[in-house]
């Protein structure tokens, strides 16, 4: 017998192959062993999709650090992973744009006049929103390299590993959490909001972790972290108001928010 995998040779006994480390199939495809299958490799503790999401939790350098060093075998690795986040993501905006539209109405949190620009803007968000998350790591991986410029724990290239396995949980969990709200009738905006605190906590412990850092030390960096932060933002911020310029969407938005500002005026007159 043979192993259907790489065509090594195998022993009667063998479960698995001594060079492939394939799995030996014995019996035919059914409805009971694929769902055998399909619990074993998703619900089942031991295996590594679920192991690496709860040890991201609860043992984050065990994961980062070891796949780092060398440990492939014992988590997902983190290509993979943020993979699945990315499908996940892609899943959950379908899910919620076909059943719970109103999950993306961000009418409270934008500004008067700007409705249509803040709607052309979520459209797109979610027609880019993986090429969008794939972004965020070599961005945060280089402000981690700013903000940690005294240590020599991880070059560049780590770094990305680091923020590839932070961003694909925070995608995984966070799509999870904002879908299961949205049916209890929670704007995706509002929850949004209110996770990213969390978000930067999360990624705050597990920097911590992977650089065996004390409190004071994180807290610190994080601030810092923070800060770097913010003058990405604004120089995005200013990249974005020039692409609005020479498009027309700046002139745009400004007139409509003057509309919206008359329209209001003249009501209140109207009133008085």
């Amino acid at each position: 017998m043979n192993c259907k995998n790489c065509q090594t040779e195998l022993q009667e006994p063998d479960d698995y192959c001594k060079s492939c480390g394939g799995k030996v199939i014995r019996k035919r495809l059914t409805f009971r062993n694929l769902f055998e299958h399909l619990s074993e490799t998703f619900f089942n503790y031991d295996n590594k999709l679920l192991r690496t999401i709860i040890h991201l939790f609860k043992q984050p350098e065990d994961v980062i650090v070891g796949y780092i060093d060398g440990v492939r075998k014992k988590y997902v690795n983190p290509v993979s992973l943020f993979g699945l986040a990315l499908t996940l993501s892609g899943i959950y905006i379908l899910v919620v744009n076909k059943y719970f539209p109103e999950m993306f109405d961000f009418s409270t949190l934008t500004v008067e006049g700007q409705e249509e620009f803040q709607q052309k803007n979520m459209q797109f968000v979610q027609e880019y929103q993986s090429i969008i998350v794939m972004l965020y790591v070599p961005i945060y991986a280089l402000m981690a390299k700013l903000v940690f410029f005294d240590k020599k724990k991880f070059n560049y290239t780590e770094l990305l590993v680091v923020f590839i396995y932070i961003q694909a949980q925070i995608s995984i969990v966070s799509s999870v959490i904002v879908i299961a709200l949205g049916v209890l009738g929670l704007s995706s905006g509002i929850v949004g909001m209110a996770m990213i605190p969390l978000m930067i906590l999360y990624s705050a412990y597990c920097l911590k972790r992977i650089y065996n850092l004390n409190f004071l030390d994180i807290t610190v960096r994080t601030l810092l972290f923070g800060v770097v932060l913010a003058i990405t933002f604004v120089i995005i911020t200013i990249l974005m108001l020039v692409i609005m310029y020479f498009n027309g969407d700046l002139k745009e938005m400004v007139e409509a928010q003057k509309a919206a500002k008359e329209a209001k005026e003249i009501i209140k007159d109207s009133i008085n």
